[in-house]
């Protein structure tokens, strides 16, 4: 029996003995099914190869980020945050290797991993396993989990703070479960968006969507409620899930997109 992952997405599934037929998250019309059809892989597999290796790259004091070189499936970068007493991974990737992990270890493991959304579940059950921690993801988003475990700790409500300095925040979006990470910081506010916020190509500029593949746009009153939902959160920078960032004025930033975004969706941002 294996543990097969959607070589598309990244996600792992449960013990089977055959190849899943489909992938539920690739069906899904926020991700898709590329035309060649699905295909699968496992970690060990992965392993074997001794194509991938993983890149942990400082990024400030107490921020690592952590992506697979070179890209496999959606591409996303985890974090390795580093707060008063606690480290947590935010979102996952797919692929872990005895090099990661022994890289990890040395920098103080891992005590939490939380989930933005169910694109970046990836091996997220691998992970908790190896490093003995609990994984945090919304109620909202159960139905989407494809690899069950009792690390799996489902929250519910708008906020759960995990640790004196660190809170999760579920204000929807991309996904109903769809969640952000608030580091204090020492009052230095960063926020850790996923893609539930996206950082665009004219930084500091941030965006909203439904589907991004398949470019569906979030209603604006949506849009509206996660604006100012996060307006009342204090923060100066946010990373998204691709390696990027936006390093100073980040809450004015994410203020002023969705008031732009507001305005495209009411057809008064323009004359097209």
């Amino acid at each position: 029996m294996e543990r097969y992952i959607c070589a598309t997405c990244g996600t792992q599934y449960s013990l089977s003995n055959d190849q899943p037929e489909s992938c539920k998250i690739c069906e899904d019309q926020r991700q898709y099914v590329p035309s060649s059809g699905q295909k699968w892989t496992t970690l060990e597999e992965m392993q074997r190869s001794q194509k991938f290796t993983n890149e942990i790259e400082y990024k400030e004091e107490g921020i690592y980020g952590i992506t697979t070189k070179p890209k496999f499936a959606i591409g996303q970068t985890a974090y390795l945050i580093q707060s008063k007493g606690f480290n947590i991974l935010w979102d996952c990737i797919t692929y872990l290797d005895e090099e990661t992990i022994e890289k990890i270890k040395q920098s103080g493991g891992i005590d939490a991993i939380a989930l933005s959304h169910p694109h970046y579940y990836s091996t997220q059950v691998e992970w908790a396993e190896t490093f003995d921690a609990p994984i945090y993801i919304h109620e909202n988003d159960r139905k989407w989990v494809t690899r069950l475990s009792d690390r799996i700790r489902f929250w519910s409500g708008d906020s759960l703070e995990l640790s004196e300095e660190i809170t999760l925040h579920c204000i929807g979006g991309h996904f109903k479960g769809g969640t952000i990470l608030h580091w204090k910081n020492n009052n230095d506010g960063v926020l850790f968006t996923g893609d539930i916020i996206q950082i665009v190509a004219d930084q500091p500029w941030v965006s909203f969507m439904y589907s991004y593949p398949n470019l569906i746009p979030l209603p604006a009153e949506k849009v509206q409620s996660m604006a100012e939902y996060t307006n009342k959160l204090s923060f100066h920078r946010l990373y998204n899930a691709f390696d990027k960032v936006i390093k100073e004025n980040a809450h004015e930033s994410v203020q002023k997109s969705a008031k732009r975004y507001i305005k495209a969706l009411r057809g008064e941002l323009f004359d097209s």
